[in-house]
């Protein structure tokens, strides 16, 4: 018999009862480990008596759990009213029409090993909770210009169009067949290269298009899926547990309306804007992905390995996008998939709307972005254009992401002696201004709307450079500068700015100093801004505090492609490679664009920001979460970039030891960011 932990503590507790066993020992810190890691990674809080509802960790979407699969398991202890499995987490609630049920879950699962649809052996972990409840996103729509027509050939066709694929034959020329890691392709009239990700236009494969695909193409074409007839066709073959990396095809490879053909079995694929919007999508068997437009030019799309894909739950979905309604949600086990993907070359440049991931138009970049400052007044004019300026535009945008102060910040405000007087350089909306009651706290910020915000929210706060704080020498008890210096363009004014810090300071008064940090995966995990997890506005919220502040949980990006990828997004990835300065210093000339929610290539970067618009701030009251359009995109407003230094290990660490009158107290990183205590001798 396997005890639950709850009569296990109370059996361990009691002298009445032998002590636990090792084994009952071990179940019980697992179970206890669960309830623990719950509650700091997902916010959901069990509690010791009993209820209706439990939570289960290790029966979820995300270990390979089905929900048939689990009700059976369930059902067997009571009457289930509710099962929700949240997308991708490894964990589900349960609700049982009554305490006593739950009760008996309770004590017979609880360190229960099931068989996993993966045929893994995984032990569940149950604890008593107030409510099931789980907040799904809004329902998320297609990504404009995407569309998907079902059907759009019968089930002999499909059967022929299979057949005439032969995967031993290689005679249509030397590459036109491959193995790759992922999966197997071939290719017909062009070979796409993956040196280059393109097709050579001048070298066309013998044999053209197999005739057999005419009659497809030609219904397309009168339908009006397409405008050209195509000239180049990519097969790829997807065995259960393959996929492909996400990927834009490329600009210049080819012209706008590409078409992918899905036979022999159904497939989830995953779409992506760079601000990190996620859309699964369920592409059934015999339908056809149309992709023209913003959904072409500007999303990544990409098949996830897995041998499952998460759909719905209540009737077999058809195409249309995967919504994230936990009380129906399933898994639904892969099969061999084939996909026929016709485009046309291009023979033009692309002169599509979206520059920054165009090839074509990627050498016009160069005019567009400015250079690496030489000099302090070139520095000077690029904080201006592409920090102050930018500030100032987004500042509406930009305070209503806002609103969670950062825990190890808050705990250096509220360790503070009562009485105290602070200064927040930098400060933006005043997020960090009201924490703490017992201190006095005063903030600066070079942006004058930003000020307004915090004038309007009672705060104190003047407008000023952190270069150049008019506030007397040592009248300071402490400082912070939270998301700031990483917004100077030369070591010399960050060095400044660090300074001016220790300058305000009283002696042994503490300095606290946040900057982004290059390595954004640090012990081999990967920061919040990687992760882009959208789950909260807690988690969607960019980090920092203030315009000279904006930080690594901000926007999301498109994902990268490898060369196992049908096409890529070059024009931004060699850009960041090749331009700029790195990791060990060697500036180039232009500063690169990063792409956000990417690993940084470049220490020196413009990130953009795009301008969502939202509702009139009112007088006096806390800052408002932005109302998007109704599936949560952002619209056509403009996309401005912002220039950042972002700090390698060690870098602020050895920027402050440069100062002559502090000591440094404590270096640590937080999330993405580099962070220093240092006190003035």
């Amino acid at each position: 018999m396997v005890h639950s932990a709850k009569s296990a503590s109370m059996d361990n507790n009691n002298p009445n009862h032998p002590k636990l066993s090792k084994t009952e020992k071990k179940f019980l810190r697992k179970q206890t480990k669960a309830r623990h890691t719950l509650l700091r990674h997902e916010g959901i809080e069990s509690v010791s008596h009993a209820t209706e509802s439990l939570v289960i960790a290790n029966g979820g979407l995300g270990n390979g759990v089905s929900r048939t699969q689990l009700l059976r398991v369930l059902e067997r202890c009571g009457s289930v009213e509710a099962l929700l499995m949240p997308p991708n987490k490894p964990y589900s609630f349960v609700r049982y029409r009554t305490k006593e049920e739950s009760k008996r879950a309770y004590a017979t699962l609880n360190g229960k090993e099931m068989v996993d649809d993966l045929g893994q052996n995984i032990t569940l972990y149950l604890n008593f909770v107030e409510k099931v409840h789980w907040q799904g996103l809004r329902p998320p729509v297609l990504p404009p210009g995407l569309m998907i027509v079902e059907e759009i050939v019968s089930p002999e066709d499909e059967k022929m169009l299979l057949e005439s694929i032969d995967w031993t034959d290689n005679s249509l020329g030397q590459n036109a067949q491959k193995s790759l890691k992922h999966r197997k392709v071939k290719h017909y009239g062009y070979e796409f290269r993956y040196d280059n990700n393109n097709v050579d236009k001048d070298k066309p494969l013998p044999g053209g298009l197999p005739d057999i695909c005419n009659t497809i193409l030609e219904k397309c074409l009168k339908e009006g899926h397409i405008k050209y007839f195509p000239d180049q066709l990519t097969v790829n073959q997807y065995e259960p547990g393959q996929g492909i990396p996400p990927h834009i095809d490329t600009h210049s490879a080819f012209e706008n309306e590409i078409i992918s053909l899905s036979l022999g079995a159904e497939i989830v694929m995953d779409f992506k804007h760079p601000d990190g919007y996620t859309v699964s999508v369920m592409l059934p068997q015999r339908s056809l992905l149309v992709m023209t437009g913003e959904s072409r030019y500007l999303w990544t799309h990409g098949i996830t390995p897995r041998k499952f894909d998460v759909i719905q739950a209540s009737q077999r979905q058809k195409s249309g996008v995967i919504t994230s309604d936990a009380g129906n949600l399933t898994l639904n086990k892969r099969r061999v998939r084939t996909s026929f993907t016709f485009r046309k070359v291009r023979r033009t440049p692309c002169d599509c709307s979206y520059p920054l991931f165009c090839d074509s138009q990627s050498c016009h970049q160069n005019e567009t972005f400015p250079s690496f400052p030489e000099n302090d007044k070139e520095a000077s004019e690029l904080e201006q254009e592409y920090v102050h300026r930018v500030y100032e535009e987004i500042a509406e945008h930009f305070s209503s992401t806002r609103h969670t102060p950062w825990p190890q910040i808050v705990a250096f405000l509220k360790a503070l002696p009562k009485g105290s007087i602070v200064a927040d350089i930098g400060c933006g909306n005043g997020k960090y201004l009201g924490l703490n009651k017992e201190i006095y706290m005063i903030g600066c910020d070079r942006s004058q709307n930003l000020i307004e915000i915090c004038g309007e929210r009672q705060f104190q706060a003047f407008v000023c450079d952190a270069l150049t704080v008019p506030i007397r020498s040592e009248t300071c008890d402490a400082c912070i500068s939270i998301a700031v210096i990483h917004h100077f363009a030369t070591a010399e004014r960050r060095l400044a700015t660090l300074q001016e810090l220790a300058r305000l300071l009283r002696p042994g008064g503490r300095a606290l100093i946040y900057v982004w940090a290059m390595e954004q995966e640090y012990n081999k995990q990967k920061s919040k801004y990687l992760k882009g997890s959208r789950d909260s506005d807690e988690k969607k919220e960019h980090f920092s505090s203030g315009v000279l502040a904006s930080g690594p949980l901000g926007e999301q990006n498109p994902g990268t492609s490898n060369h196992d990828s049908v096409c890529s997004i070059s024009a931004i990835n060699d850009l960041t490679r090749e331009e700029g300065s790195n990791a060990n210093g060697v500036i180039n000339s232009k500063l690169p664009v990063h792409i956000n929610r990417t690993s940084f290539h470049s220490q020196d970067v413009l990130v953009p920001w795009h301008l969502k618009r939202g509702p009139t701030r009112e007088k006096h009251s806390e800052p408002q979460k932005l109302k998007s359009d109704p599936v949560g995109l952002p619209d056509s407003t403009p996309i401005f970039h912002r220039y950042y230094h972002v700090f390698c290990e060690g870098e602020l660490e050895a920027a402050c030891r440069m100062l002559n009158n502090i000591s440094i107290q404590q270096s640590y990183y937080d999330q993405g960011n580099w962070c220093v205590i240092f006190k003035k001798l």
